[in-house]
């Protein structure tokens, strides 16, 4: 954990934790694949229709924004008609201009403070923290809505530079209200760790998208219960 001034975290601290009752059931939080034009959006109509998902993140590189807008408008129209919240990823403009209900903040992405002002109080905001308590209470100080820890296990959506263990997520939630994500190569058979640790959210990509999505969003449905 280079990047976390409060160095590693006891891992007997896994072993007492309990998930709190009073905390939400874990749910499904969707990634886009990088490509998503042709008939993405029917797959992505499917996935929603196949079980409970309670976000959507819209994640495309290398287009402008406009084209990126382009792409965007019929899935942000889908996840509105299922009552699925659309975060963008990276860019706090297209998701102002989308007028979409959140941005999903790397550590080179911007403020939360900025975000917030930008797309106003409603707006979820959420950062990518890595492996790094001090990242997490940054994100928390600055008034994100949640903070996201990973890559757990390998994954081919993306290189992979941080590997928290589980217990990152069990000190979070023992400490902090404010929800956390868990993402990088989850899949159906690996996720109920992740669960039990004290993950609020699930974040999947490749589980979903590189095979029959709505078996795959049953599957999870599963292992969250």
């Amino acid at each position: 954990m280079i990047d976390d001034p409060l160095g590693p975290l006891d891992p007997d601290f896994a072993a007492s934790f309990k998930r709190d009752d009073k905390r939400p059931p874990c749910q499904l939080y969707l990634v886009s694949p990088l490509e998503v034009a042709g008939g993405f959006p029917d797959r992505l109509a499917r996935a929603l229709d196949a079980g409970s998902v309670a976000a959507f993140q819209f994640r495309v590189k290398d287009v402008s924004q406009h084209e990126a807008a382009r792409l965007a408008e019929p899935l942000q129209r889908i996840c509105a008609d299922r009552d699925v919240a659309f975060i963008v990823n990276d860019s706090i403009s297209l998701a102002k201009r989308l007028g979409a209900d959140g941005v999903h903040l790397g550590q080179d992405d911007g403020d939360p403070r900025e975000a917030r002002a930008a797309l106003g109080p409603e707006a979820q905001v959420g950062v990518t923290c890595h492996d790094s308590r001090h990242f997490a209470m940054e994100a928390g100080e600055a008034g994100a809505d949640y903070v996201a820890f990973g890559s757990f296990y390998p994954t081919t959506t993306k290189t992979v530079k941080h590997r928290p263990e589980p217990v990152i997520l069990s000190w979070w939630s023992s400490l902090f209200e404010l929800p956390c994500v868990a993402i990088g190569g989850i899949t159906p058979a690996n996720a109920a760790p992740l669960v039990a640790a004290g993950a609020d959210f699930i974040a999947v990509s490749g589980a979903v998208w590189q095979g029959d999505e709505a078996a795959a969003v049953r599957a999870f449905a599963a292992v969250l219960g």
